[in-house]
């Protein structure tokens, strides 16, 4: 488990490396939701997406021995370019395993950080090719969320949203393998003692919401646009965290996470990849039941090429 110590020990060795990013408000979204609304715009994060507060306070948090030995991370794009760019900055050498279909803006803002990127064919399970590259040359794995470290780092976001706003009813928070949501909910609750925190997931990929139905872990075979929120089940540590902190979980289809995508680009100017959106897609869709109140949402991150934003949002899904 971790503590809203954890949190702020991490906001500490992100200050002044990390981005303070902006919040965005939208009156046409408040209009909308009925609710004050606040968006942590994490777009505007380096490396593109909130996952650099994880990675780097993970890599900030190994003994130099360690850092000088390097690190190795397995990941489809955001905390592929995350770890790869905290690296860089701490001097360790960093290899990515990445899936040989990930997207190409991905595979190439990852080489361009410096790391060398070792793709597999995605049929295999990354885990384990990046648990025999990290043994084979005895390097530090980096987990995507399923880490302290990473967890805290994450909660960030929401500790910097309360800070920038105050306190707030309501925090809606994207949810893949459960890291964000785990630090989120972790700073929200310590900080806002009366916050519900509400998860969203793409419909296609719902493991934490049939999890915490089951209470146990369940695993899916995700089928989602969001390729960033495909995780199969949920994280071994994430998974208690988000199951004694997290009100609910809310799911959105992939042509409601368009939609948001749109709505972004065309109120607030803000491109977004659709995992990115995913919490505004519940928001937009809510029917009023956040009506009267602050609500916090995080918008995760912006690493979508242009070919494919266009694609998405000029094609029949966006109405």
């Amino acid at each position: 488990m971790i503590g809203l110590s954890d949190v702020s020990a991490a906001a500490r060795r992100l200050d002044g490396v990390a981005h303070r990013t902006p919040v965005l408000t939208s009156r046409t979204l408040d209009a909308i939701s009925g609710a004050t609304v606040w968006l942590k715009a994490e777009p505007f994060q380096r490396s593109g997406s909130f996952k650099f507060r994880g990675a780097y306070n993970k890599l900030a948090s190994l003994t130099p021995a360690r850092l000088r030995a390097g690190v190795v991370a397995y990941s489809s794009g955001n905390h592929a370019q995350a770890v790869a760019l905290a690296a860089r900055l701490l001097g360790a050498r960093a290899v990515i395993v990445m899936p040989d279909d990930s997207a190409a803006a991905k595979l190439a803002a990852t080489a361009g950080y410096g790391a060398e990127v070792v793709t597999h064919d995605p049929r295999r399970r990354r885990e384990d090719v990046a648990a025999r590259v990290a043994a084979r040359r005895g390097l530090q794995l980096v987990r995507p969320y399923d880490d302290p470290a990473v967890m805290a780092g994450q909660g960030t976001v929401a500790l910097e949203l309360i800070e920038q706003v105050g306190d707030l009813d309501d925090l809606l928070v994207c949810v893949g393998g459960g890291g964000l949501i785990a630090g989120c909910s972790t700073a929200a609750t310590g900080l806002c003692p009366g916050a519900r925190v509400v998860g969203v997931e793409p419909s296609g990929a719902d493991d934490t919401f049939r999890s915490l139905r089951a209470g146990r872990r369940v695993a899916v075979a995700p089928r989602t646009i969001a390729d960033g929120l495909r995780a199969p089940v949920p994280g071994r540590l994430t998974f208690p965290v988000n199951r004694r902190l997290v009100d609910e979980v809310v799911r959105v289809d992939d042509d409601r996470i368009v939609e948001a995508m749109g709505f972004l680009f065309d109120r607030l100017k803000l491109v977004t990849e659709p995992s990115g959106a995913c919490a505004v897609a519940a928001l937009l869709g809510s029917g009023g039941r956040f009506a009267g109140r602050r609500v916090g949402v995080t918008v995760t991150g912006g690493n979508v090429g242009p070919a494919r934003f266009c694609e998405l949002t000029r094609g029949p899904r966006l109405r």
